[in-house]
């Protein structure tokens, strides 16, 4: 019978001209070298050029791996040899060898030699240790050396073929030939040896189209091949199978068993000549080098020929020699997982035929042997001889007395008892047959399972199976194809009824025959059944194993393996490879009967095996229960503390997930419990969890979702402990503990919000907080820091803080403490609330914390003074270009532009200082206008400055700047053109409002009581009446309207509450200290080409209160009382002697007779002397270094 062997094309590679071909042992590559002067490396799996070299322009003839040096040497007819890494890529050396062409190169298996041979007629030894030295030449030849061999049973001896009809065969370190073979009429082109271990055999191809095979130790000629039609290229005995192969120029590579010779096969793949054919021990694939490119093909069958019975005696196949090995000798010996087992191989003698597969029987008493179209069943103790046959196939049933064959594609026999039983042609053919508990035969149109007793139809499956494997119970069966694999049930029950009743058959046998458990989309090379569990290795080669629908991974294997079976007393699985090599796996027979159990729903049997299985392995059996839906039981098995809490938290046990938090210590595990506590409304054990998680802000989510004012206090505490500035912040924001947010951003350094939280909620602290910024700020820049304002110092700068003082102090005073949340629709929030209001008629139980000028100014008398004069504190502006817009780089809108008659009042007076006032291109600024740069910070509204503005200006005091006491006194315009702008650069002015009240968070529906009881109006223009209010009292004043404000009642809550007065309805009315401070302009000498300091010059109040009252008369203010308020007396500050007020006080009386011109006032304005303020320079202040941008409280 023909030898059985499958030949596949494994790669296809289109090409110039290849004249040599060689696979690497290890990796998936093919080198080739090319006619052009190339040498090229495939990757066969991937089908891909992975790398190249160009050697030179002239052919490359030889090129071969040499794996543990990383190297592929190749000679070319330029007659040098080239070294390469190939995994650099970089070339290791290179060296003129020969002097022609080079023909072929050999490399030693283990010394560092190569073996050379040229047309030159020599061969020579070359060692790459010694720096490429050449160690010996062999003469002998009379004709060109085509190609050198080393002989695998002993390295130390080479054969070489020449085209002087010979072949030599030589030893290393012997000049001379140990002799030569001859017979050939023409020259040869190639030799190999044979590797089998069985016969001395040598074969050779020549010119004369004859193959032909030595005997080397004889020195004879035992058969001569015949058959190609042109000249004999390359021979090749394989490496792993009984087949010869030969190439020629006429274009086809013929398959020649190696015992019989005979012509198995031929190959005809239309590339032209043959020029080279390449095997690979360990692998059934052989390259094949034509002139048009190359071919890789798959003889046979990878798996190896071996097997396994119950009892662990391997049997295996090496070439034709059966060996057995036995697992008992291992003893008590430590079995490592993955590890080769040290087992002695006991030769049971040669085999007829070539093994290419090998069977137990199921009970373990024979072993058959396939191959060569026929099968022999030994005793598997001895392996004598019991049973013979002609067969493609041969299969065992599920009991050892029957099995079956398959001869050609028709017909399939039953024997029983070594005894041929029945015979029968399957309807659809037989291309292939599989034993088990029922016989399976595949043919085109699917698989039909027939009866082993009766050969009946049992059921036919419209699917092509590759393998079947059967249950020890034969009741499921796994169907493994090309692309995936099926579980099946066999139901005995339903099949004999149906077998009895007649009624349910079909042509495709019986319909319920098998129920279908589950397909699962992986492919299986091996497999077989331990219990309900399927074990299998996979294609990517991985040790799996199926049960209840899940799949579960034993080992990943690092190489390809074969299941050889598995022994429940050692709870080990056995596998090996086609090295012969057998290596083993753990795989308890506990743990699988317990998974079968689960499967089958028998709990009580479940329960009974769990105390068999180890502690190490209650965890991955606690998975699969979870996987199967039973996470309960899950729960009760798993010994890891990790996935038990998982599933305490999956089925709601949260007190046992508490524990496992507390045992465990991890916060990832108190978070999640959080979540989950939180979610079904366990907010204590919430709570308890996020402060073991230190999570801050859940507590925070938690205290403010739940209402509870003690938790956010405490928290408060907590978070400030633990440096949480964020949370303890917002924390203590929300209690209304204003005191605490300002201790903590003074802690953290963060001064200029100090300062601003200050301004808002606690007037009485901004003395303290800008001294600690002062200080703080001239570490960095003195300038910037002299630049702050103190209202201590510059009280006419803060306007409105004496109602703000008064009012932080009416808070405190009637603060109520923590109110119910169900009050909350009660409560007047505090958008609706006006404190400034509220606090009118207050009347505090203490003093009021304020800075020391304002409490003097509120000592003033009440008594008339001298005509009135705005005399106004004289700073220069401070100019600070900005890097990027910014908080202070907005200009604030101070008021609506509504020109209304407004009292004056008369300011407090600096010493040493006068009042002036600076133009700029006609535009007027009033002082008042002029705010520190911490009031506009916390104004509002507020205008972005414009993009094209350079330079923004900024009203701080700057010290030690003295000025004239000489004032002038300006005519204004009227009243509409009397709303100046402050300017944001030079060039560009930018409009701004007269009046002052600033806006935050709170409406300035009304005035202290003691202001607008002295608040007054006239309804004649060109008289003045002034408000008898103290010189040093704070500017800020409204006026009363016709409206009388709704005072709305509020109940003090802890909530917080700005004490800046905020927008109104009220806020188009000027203040009597806005309009003071308004008339101010920025003199000529602050042009683009001088360099001079911004002084203010104050204008008097009456001239712009005539033109505003020709356009408009108000009613008179009236007093809390009821009563009208007429010509308000002037105030006089105390120890006036100064001669610039009298100058001031001589002129305003002079005002009230006659109004001057307007260009003679702007006359005496030029001519006046402006003292030290006309040297000051703007530029000199850098605030570079000084940033307010910083967020409010970065961590």
């Amino acid at each position: 019978m023909p030898l059985r062997l499958e030949i596949q094309r494994r790669l296809t590679a289109r090409s110039e001209r290849v004249k040599s071909a060689d696979l690497h042992p290890t990796e998936p590559w093919m080198v080739l070298s090319l006619y052009t002067g190339t040498v090229v490396v495939w990757n066969h799996e991937t089908q891909a050029i992975v790398k190249s070299f160009e050697l030179c322009d002239l052919p490359v003839r030889a090129a071969k791996f040499v794996a543990r040096k990383h190297w592929i040497i190749a000679g070319a007819d330029d007659m040098k040899i080239r070294v390469f890494n190939y995994n650099t890529l970089e070339r290791v050396y290179m060296f003129e060898a020969h002097c022609d062409y080079i023909r072929y190169v050999a490399v030693h298996p283990t010394h560092p030699y190569i073996l050379t041979s040229s047309d030159d007629m020599l061969i020579k030894l070359w060692d790459w240790d010694r720096k490429w030295m050449c160690c010996q030449v062999f003469e002998g030849h009379a004709h060109y050396v085509m190609q050198i061999v080393f002989n695998p049973k002993d390295n130390n001896q080479f054969a070489s073929a020449s085209l002087d009809r010979t072949i030599k065969v030589w030893q290393l370190g012997s000049k001379t030939p140990n002799f030569t073979l001859e017979g050939h009429e023409k020259g040869v082109n190639c030799i190999d040896y044979y590797n089998g271990g069985d016969k001395p055999y040598l074969i050779s191809g020549a010119d004369d189209h004859f193959v032909k095979i030595w005997d080397y130790q004889n020195k004879t000629c035992v058969q001569t091949l015949e058959g190609h039609v042109q000249n004999v290229t390359c021979v090749c005995f394989h490496p792993e199978l009984p087949v010869i192969l030969t190439g020629s120029e006429d274009g086809t590579v013929r398959v020649w068993h190696s015992n019989t010779y005979r012509l198995e096969n031929t190959l005809n793949y239309g590339m032209e000549r043959v020029w080279c054919i390449c095997g690979q021990p360990g692998s059934n694939n052989v390259a094949l080098g034509y002139d048009e490119g190359s071919i890789i093909v798959k003889l046979g069958r990878e798996e190896p020929a071996m097997s396994m019975d119950s009892s662990g005696k391997i049997m295996w196949a090496c070439h034709s020699e059966v060996q057995q090995a036995n697992l008992k000798v291992l003893g008590e010996t430590e079995i490592q997982d993955g590890e080769k087992l040290p087992l002695g191989a006991k030769d049971m003698g040669s085999c007829e035929i070539y093994p290419q597969t090998i069977q137990h029987s199921p009970n373990g008493r024979f072993v058959v042997v396939c191959g060569d179209g026929e099968y022999i069943i030994y005793t598997a103790m001895a392996l004598r001889n019991k049973s013979f046959g002609s067969a493609q196939e041969f299969v065992w049933a599920y009991d050892s007395s029957q099995y079956a064959t398959r001869e050609g594609n028709s017909v399939v026999k039953i024997f029983k008892n070594f005894k041929e039983k029945k015979t029968f042609k399957p309807d659809f053919g037989a291309d292939g047959i599989f034993g088990g508990f029922l016989l399976g035969v595949r043919s085109n149109s699917g698989l039909a399972f027939y009866d082993w007793e009766s050969s009946n139809l049992i059921r036919r499956v419209e699917i092509l199976p590759k393998h079947i494997y059967w249950s020890d119970s034969g009741e499921l069966v796994c169907i493994a194809t090309e692309e995936s694999f099926f579980v099946l049930r066999y139901l005995t029950e339903r099949v004999s009824a149906a077998q009895d009743s007649k009624e349910t058959l079909t042509e495709d046998g019986i319909e319920d025959a098998f129920e279908v458990l589950g397909e699962v989309q992986e492919v299986v090379k091996t497999g077989l059944w331990v219990g309900d569990c399927f074990i299998h290795t996979s294609s990517v080669n991985r040790l799996n194993y199926y049960v209840g629908g899940e799949i579960i991974t034993i080992a990943h294997l690092d190489r390809t393996m074969y299941l050889l079976g598995y022994i429940p007393k050692d709870d080990r699985l056995y596998l090996g490879d086609k090295e012969l090599n057998i290596i083993s796996y753990s795989l308890l027979l506990s743990v699988l009967e317990y998974e079968t159990a689960v499967m089958r729903k028998d709990f009580s049997t479940a329960d009974r095996i769990l105390p068999t299985i180890p502690m190490e392995q209650r965890t991955k059996v606690a998975h699969f229960l979870e996987k199967q839906g039973f996470r309960q039981q899950a729960l009760a098995v798993s010994i890891d503390l990790e996935h038990k809490f998982e599933l305490a938290l999956q089925l709601g046990e949260l007190r046992m997930a508490h524990e496992l938090a507390l045992e465990a210590e991890s916060e990832h595990k108190w978070k999640k419990l959080a979540e989950v506590a939180t979610s079904v409304g366990q907010f204590s054990l919430a709570q308890e969890c996020l402060q073991q998680d230190q999570d801050y802000g859940g507590l925070l989510l938690l205290a403010t979702a739940s209402g509870s004012a003690e938790m956010v206090g405490k928290l408060a505490e907590g978070a400030e402990k633990d440096g949480k500035t964020n949370v303890a912040f917002l924390s203590y924001f929300m209690q209304g503990r204003i005191d605490k947010c300002l201790e903590l951003l003074i802690k953290t350094d963060r001064l200029p919000e100090a300062a601003f939280l200050a301004r808002t909620y606690m007037p009485s602290q901004v003395s303290r907080v800008v001294e600690l910024w002062k200080e703080n700020m001239s570490k960095v820049n003195q300038k910037a820091a002299d630049a702050l304002a103190d209202p201590d110092q510059y009280s006419n700068l803060f306007p409105g803080l004496q109602q703000a003082l008064l009012a932080e102090q009416y808070l405190k005073e009637t603060h109520a403490g923590v109110i119910p949340a169900a009050q909350y629709p009660l409560v007047m929030s505090n958008e609706d609330r006006d404190v400034l209001e509220e606090s009118r008629g207050f009347i505090t139980k203490g003093e009021i914390t304020e800075p020391e000028e304002a409490v003097e100014s509120m000592r003033m008398s009440e008594s008339p003074v001298a005509p009135l004069e705005a005399a106004v504190m004289e700073e220069p502006i401070k100019h600070e270009p900005p890097a990027d817009p910014a908080p202070t780089e907005k200009i604030i809108d101070l008021m609506e532009e509504t020109p209304l008659s407004v009292p004056a009042t008369e300011e407090h007076v600096e010493p040493n200082q006068a009042q002036s006032v600076c133009h700029v291109k006609g535009e007027i600024i009033k002082s008042e206008t002029l705010l520190t740069a911490a009031e506009c910070l916390i104004q509002e509204p507020c205008t972005e400055v414009p993009a094209k503005d350079s330079e923004i200006m900024q009203s701080s005091p700057v010290e030690d700047v003295e000025l004239s006491d000489e004032v002038t006194v300006q005519d204004t315009a009227s009243g509409a053109e009397a709303q100046p702008d402050i300017m944001a650069s030079e060039e560009a002015p930018t409009k701004a409002a007269d009046d002052v009240l600033i806006s935050t968070d709170l409406k300035a529906d009304s005035l202290l009581p003691s202001e607008s009881a002295a608040l007054g109006e006239t309804s004649i223009p060109d008289q003045l009446e002034t408000a008898i209010i103290p010189s040093e009292a704070p500017p800020m004043v409204a006026v009363a309207t016709d409206e009388t404000p709704v005072v709305k009642v509020a109940v003090a809550v802890e909530q917080l509450i700005s004490l800046e007065p905020t927008e109104s309805s009220l806020l188009d009315v000027p203040s009597v200290t806005g309009q003071a401070f308004s008339d101010l302009s920025l003199g000529p000498s602050l042009s683009s080409d001088e360099d001079a300091s911004a002084v203010l010059k104050p204008v008097p109040v009456w001239e712009v209160e005539q033109e505003q009252e020709e356009e408009t008369a108000e009613p008179p203010a009236e007093t809390e009382d009821g009563s009208e308020v007429g010509e308000l007396p002037r105030a006089e500050p105390e120890g006036s002697d100064d001669p610039a007020e009298g100058n001031v006080a001589g002129q305003e009386a002079g005002s009230e007779g006659s109004e001057e011109p307007a260009d003679d006032v702007e006359e005496a304005m030029n001519d006046e002397d402006l003292g030290d303020l006309d040297s000051f320079d703007l530029e000199d202040i850098d605030a570079s270094d000084v940033s307010l941008e910083e967020n409010l409280l970065g961590e």
